[in-house]
């Protein structure tokens, strides 16, 4: 079974007819249209994204029902598979992204993907590690919500581990589950912390189940291995009483020793961070100063 990246939406709204209705235990094949939802293309410039209509971004395919899927439910979704254009996007957005005071002004990278690779600069790559970044169900409250806020059921989460191997629990909030999915990135860091990762349309093969009245709280992951990074990495640190303040001086520290050690431009050296700088909470007990770090690996910047 398999469904086109134009039986897209742009809310969550239980109304919206099931573009597909499929068994418990069904292989699904999801086609999903990048982020920008066809505002961005390869020959688009920094001044496109100051013109995006936030109405129209993060499309998600769907909805898929699911039969016998009823509130209290648990939607067991195993994703088997994610292959990924060959090109994407990543920009600094304005007004959008953890640092969107420190950068006021538009800025684009069309990443080149090239198997294992993404480009955001010459000698200037990443590893692909492909991952789903709104996955979720229809909320039970009526009326259309924004895509946007990740909710109880899932959504625009962007948990970097939802790819290919993981397996992911959602609460079951309307009859037929109503699951939709988009947002893929080729690549991104834990935060994504500029507001993007390396976003790009995406084929995505999906595995459906269902697990009767074991609804979790709220979305539960199981991580395949290839999701965890292992190499040496450049780690700087925010500390204060404020985790979000934290994380800025953490994300700000980094920017400064990526443009101190390469000579990049720091609006790159912001969207390197998103797209593979992993943020952290390294310790939260030790009152009244919290630690923030974020975490890139040191052989990105071998190239440069």
């Amino acid at each position: 079974m398999h469904l086109q990246a134009t039986e897209a939406h742009n809310v969550w709204d239980n109304t919206i007819p099931p573009a597909l209705t499929v068994a418990p235990g069904a292989t699904v094949t999801v086609a999903t249209q990048e982020s920008s939802g066809g505002q961005l293309g390869r020959t688009s410039t920094a001044a496109d994204t100051a013109e995006l209509d936030f109405g129209r971004l993060n499309p998600v395919t769907g909805p898929i029902r699911v039969d016998g899927a009823e509130p209290g439910d648990a939607l067991v979704i195993d994703v088997l598979d994610t292959q990924v254009d060959d090109w994407g996007w990543t920009a600094c957005i304005p007004g959008f992204g953890l640092l969107a005071e420190d950068f006021p002004e538009p800025h684009l990278r069309i990443v080149s993907i090239d198997g294992a690779r993404a480009e955001l600069l010459p000698g200037l790559g990443v590893p692909v590690l492909p991952m789903v970044g709104t996955i979720g169900v229809a909320v039970p409250e009526p009326g259309a919500h924004s895509v946007v806020p990740p909710r109880r059921w899932g959504g625009n989460m962007d948990i970097r581990q939802v790819g290919p191997g993981a397996r992911l629990r959602l609460p079951v909030g309307v009859e037929g589950a109503l699951l939709s999915l988009g947002d893929v990135h080729a690549a991104m860091g834990d935060g994504e912390v500029c507001g993007t990762g390396v976003e790009t349309s995406a084929t995505v093969r999906l595995r459906v189940g269902l697990e009767k009245g074991a609804a979790p709280r709220t979305p539960v992951l199981e991580t395949a291995p290839a999701a965890r990074r292992t190499g040496a990495a450049l780690l700087t640190t925010g500390i204060g009483p404020d985790l979000m303040t934290a994380a800025k001086d953490a994300t700000r520290r980094l920017i400064d020793e990526v443009v101190r050690r390469t000579g990049i431009d720091a609006a790159d050296a912001y969207l390197l961070a998103g797209i593979a700088g992993d943020l952290v909470i390294s310790e939260i007990v030790d009152a009244p100063n919290w630690v923030v770090s974020i975490h890139l690996d040191r052989s990105l910047l071998a190239g440069l």
